[in-house]
């Protein structure tokens, strides 16, 4: 007899589930006992990406469609997943995006752009999946910032914003739905071998020396990031909330000596 995973009896929400740490997330919670909903607004990926799913555990997991800065998109999500479901007990906001702009030419446009991915989508995804999670006795929120969410970078202002916001955004969950039973927590991940990195026809030895100037020197791969995310979203973590949990390979530590 197959042992209980580490999330057996939850279901979970990942959103931009349908490539890089989302799905690294979403396979390790199907791995782990988990049903999941895969949203995404990569319809081809993210049906693909459940239909792969569903073939390691019968009916484990379902795509939906979903635009994390609509607030009727939020709402359809988690209908759809209490339908098919009963209900969530794990929210992961991975869907994010970056734009690399000095200041000067960032407009209004695109500052907005990015703060409605990054910061308004996992507020609008807290608001809509607390009231669920108090009614199931609890669950677990796992957002994600950056080390631009720790500390500034140039020609990052819209995203630093946006990431330093999502940390304000969980601490301040924390407390309040701390007496709820919802713990929420955030991680920090370092540069990470996804499409958001990708670069066409770079080699690992290129990533790495562009990416690699820390102790580790090199770029996580989606799984290690995931490996927390799972952590946070199990019962081990059941005193965590509030914090941030960085994975980073020691990009924050300090300046290498030169």
């Amino acid at each position: 007899m197959t042992a209980p995973g580490r999330l057996s009896g939850k279901v979970a929400l990942v959103t931009g589930a349908a490539r890089g740490i989302g799905a690294a997330t979403a396979r390790r919670f199907i791995e782990e006992g988990a049903k999941v909903v895969l949203g995404d607004r990569r319809t081809d990926e993210g049906e693909a990406l459940a239909n792969e799913l569903n073939a390691l555990r019968s009916g484990a997991a379902r795509f939906v469609e979903l635009d994390i800065s609509s607030r009727e998109a939020w709402s359809a999500a988690v209908a759809d997943s209490t339908k098919a479901f009963g209900g969530l007990d794990i929210l992961v906001n991975n869907a994010g995006m970056i734009r690399v702009k000095p200041l000067e030419e960032t407009d209004l446009e695109m500052f907005q752009k990015v703060l409605n991915t990054n910061l308004v989508g996992p507020f609008l995804g807290i608001k809509a999946v607390m009231q669920g999670m108090t009614e199931r006795g609890g669950g677990s929120i796992i957002n994600f910032s950056s080390v631009q969410g720790l500390e500034g970078r140039e020609n990052m202002s819209a995203y630093a914003s946006s990431k330093f916001g999502v940390r304000g955004l969980t601490k301040t969950a924390a407390i309040e739905l701390g007496p709820k039973g919802i713990r929420v927590n955030v991680v920090v991940p370092g540069p990470t071998k996804t499409k958001m990195t990708e670069r066409k026809g770079w080699t690992d030895d290129q990533y790495n020396e562009a990416y690699g100037g820390y102790p580790l020197g090199r770029m996580a791969e989606a799984f290690e990031v995931a490996e927390v995310v799972l952590f946070l979203a199990s019962d081990e973590s059941s005193f965590c909330t509030g914090a941030d949990y960085v994975v980073d390979g020691g990009v924050l530590v300090g300046k290498p000596r030169t």
